[in-house]
Formats: C-alpha cells, structure tokens, sequence
C-alpha cells in the first residue's frame, strides 16, 4: 500500500473507504466469531469479480469454505476452525506459482510485535506509504526477520486494502511474489506481516540517494524486470486473472540476491478473461503510471498493468521518475519522446542512466526500449500481453549474454550479483 493517488474529486467512489471509515471493535469482532472476510462493492463489473469476491469465484474451484448472507459473498478466512494457530507458511517455492486452497496465515500477536520492533521504536522504520510507516522486525525465538506495516490511523486506505492483501497474497504463493506470513488487529489497528526483502525497493536503488544506495548495473536492471515480468505474468494467467493495479519501482521489492518480489495488492482486482473491464467512479493508483483508458474513463483492463509495466522500464533505462520524464515531454507525446531520446541511436546515450557509465550494450537498451513502446501504446488491445512481454525480456537475456558490442564491457549476471552483494547494507523496504 504505497503512495497512491485518487485521480477523480467524487465522494462516492467504489474503491476506497473515506477518511472516515475506520473498524470498530464490535463489527471486526463479528468478523473474527465467523472466521471470514465480508465485501460489499458497489462498482460496476462487465464480467469481473467484485473487490474480492468469495474465494472460489476469485481464483476458479477451490476446496475452500465459502458462506454466503444475504447478497454478500464471504470469503473463508483460515479455511479450517483451527488453522489460523499454525505457523508461517512454508518457505518452499513453486517455480511456476501456485494457488493455496485457503490462506495460511500466522496470527501474529501484539506483543509479538511489539517486542520484534522495540515497541515500535524510530529506529525501526524502514518506509511510510499511503497506509502507513513499514517496520523492521525479529522474531527473536524463531530468528526470522519481517516487515511489519501498521496503518496510519489517518489513512484513507485501510479496511478494504488490508482484506485484498490478505485475500490475495494469503493464498498465492510464487517466487516474484512477496510473501504475507500474517497479520494482525487490535481494536481499529491493523497489522500486516511480511518476509523483510533484504535489498529493499526497486526505486530506493534507482532514485536513492546517500553511501547506502549503490546502482543497478545493466544485468541486474535486466534481471529485476524479467522476476517483475515472471509476477505479473502469473497474476494474469490463472482463471481469475489479477490486475496489479499499483505496480511501480517501490512496489517491487529485492532479496539478498536481488530476486525481485511484487508487494502491495491492496488495489489489487481481479477479472474472468483478458477482455473483460471493471469500471470505478474512483481512478485509484499513482500519478504517471495508470494507463491512459483507465484515467479518461475509469475502465480498468488486465493490460493496465502492461502500460504500468513499460512505464516502468523507461524508469529502468533513464534512471529519471516519470514525473520527470512528463516534465520533459513539452509539447511531445510520451511515445514521440521515447522515440527521439531513447529510440533515437545519437541520443541513447545522453538520455540512458548516467549511473550505467555507459556499461550496457547499446543495441539490447534500444531492444528494451522498443519494448517499452509497445507496452505503452494508448489502445490497450495492441499492448502484448505480460506473457509476450516476459518472453521478449528473456529473449534479450539470452542475448545479453553472449559478448556484446565493442562499447560494452560484458558482465554475466551472477558475477554482477556478487559484486554488489560485498558489504551492501540493508535497504529500506515498502518506500
């Protein structure tokens, strides 16, 4: 739950609670004796789920428990009357992704975290977003470091997301996803407990600045957005496809060896095809990378997130924030200054990351660029979709790594890695 926008002035939207809209003891209470989640949404779907839907209508047949009252649909919390008592959930991988039949999730107590975190000291902030301050925490019997968000009780996000994140992060698991190992509410306070990212966000390493930060070389750069790819493309591939809704560099989240982890689903909504559309009366997401149809008519589509995704990697080749890059563009579309700045061989170099040093092979970044273009073109249905999209990545990955043109100075993946991996620090996390 990173720093978001509400692009639309109406107070009637269908997407976030207001600023008003905090959990009182008796109706979470409620919600714990029935050990379920209940959404109403009000928006208007063209063949998609509601916000979270039961678990079954979310991500296709599951064995899952699901109850219904009423017209609202609840979605089985911890499966089993006593399954929230087991630990956290396993570490194992499944390389292609998998979908749990019901979410396996610590609860996590309050002194448990108070005491992993200092009782929430200063010194253990390690990022603010729109829900709230990110802390770092361990759990010292079990010696397992975590990420800890507590909402800003001022927040305008907070039921609706924090129930998304649970919903969805709860019950899939897969290598490019960061993994929810559990959560917590004491009285209006919501808690939501993660796996720490050693390396911390994607944006820190690019637009950090201080002796802490060092930059990405070429191969690393490469290597985050095809992990980044690898998530989105799994989202968008099951039954129940999943939009992202906020991707950006502060939501993709590195290990220790710079694996790259999606975080953040409490925008998160999910569709039945890849044709279908959600419409909102509230454009939620953040300035500079929500797709033009969703901006101008509030139709969210699963390629929103392939536009999101290109806007990422011209970040990723510039070095620069779209928000700078929009203040460059004058009287120039997006697409016309990537073609006469990036695309653009007598200027690559000028616009390219400075912090690269010229240390890339000039025709891959043009390869990457030309990507960019296409995923951001302004009819979503031209867009490739994120399978395309991975599989073009690691076509120029396999091309990266064979020996490049003279002006680059190769460097294989794993040797870039350990390079940077000597006496780096530990990087904040959920900027």
């Amino acid at each position: 739950m990173g720093n978001c926008c509400n692009f639309s002035s109406g107070s009637n939207g269908d997407d976030h609670p207001n600023a008003k809209n905090h959990l009182g003891r008796t109706q979470f209470s409620a919600v714990l004796s029935n050990r379920r989640l209940i959404q109403n949404d009000n928006s208007t779907s063209r063949g998609c789920s509601n916000h979270f839907g039961g678990t079954s209508s979310l991500f296709g047949p599951s064995s899952s428990n699901n109850h219904t009252s009423g017209n609202n649909t609840s979605t089985s919390f911890w499966g089993s009357e006593n399954s929230h008592t087991s630990g956290v959930r396993d570490g194992g991988e499944f390389p292609r992704g998998e979908i749990l039949n019901a979410p396996n999730l610590r609860v996590f107590t309050l002194a448990e975290l108070r005491a992993a975190t200092k009782n929430f000291g200063a010194g253990s902030v390690i990022g603010e977003g729109g829900f709230g301050r990110v802390y770092k925490g361990l759990i010292r019997a079990e010696g397992l470091n975590i990420a800890i968000k507590k909402r800003n009780p001022e927040s305008l996000q907070g039921v609706a997301e924090w129930q998304s994140e649970v919903n969805f992060l709860g019950r899939l698991s897969h290598p490019n996803l960061v993994k929810l190992l559990g959560f917590r509410q004491e009285d209006s306070e919501l808690f939501l407990v993660y796996e720490f990212m050693h390396r911390g966000s994607l944006d820190n390493h690019l637009f950090g600045r201080g002796a802490n930060v060092r930059p990405l070389s070429w191969d690393t750069r490469l290597k985050v957005m095809i992990d980044a790819a690898r998530g989105l493309n799994f989202l968008h591939s099951m039954e129940m496809k999943i939009v992202h809704r906020d991707f950006k560099p502060s939501n993709i989240l590195l290990d220790e060896t710079f694996t790259a982890k999606l975080s953040d689903f409490g925008l998160a909504k999910s569709f039945s095809s890849l044709d279908q559309t959600h419409v909102t009366t509230r454009v939620m997401g953040t300035l500079g990378y929500a797709a033009p149809e969703y901006i101008a008519t509030g139709r969210l589509k699963v390629k929103s997130d392939v536009y999101t995704f290109g806007i990422v990697l011209m970040e990723v080749l510039t070095g620069k924030r779209m928000q700078d890059i929009l203040r460059l563009l004058k009287q120039k579309s997006l697409t016309d200054w990537l073609k006469s700045n990036i695309l653009n061989r007598g200027k690559i170099r000028m616009n390219m990351d400075a912090k690269l040093e010229g240390k890339y092979p000039t025709n891959l970044a043009l390869e990457v660029a030309q990507l960019a273009l296409k995923c951001i073109r302004t009819e979503a249905k031209v867009r490739p979709s994120m399978k395309e999209v991975l599989e073009r990545l690691e076509q120029i990955e396999a091309a990266n790594e064979k020996p490049a043109d003279n002006n680059y100075n190769r460097r294989r993946v794993n040797r870039s890695l350990v390079v940077q991996q000597r006496n780096q620090p530990d990087g904040g996390q959920f900027d």
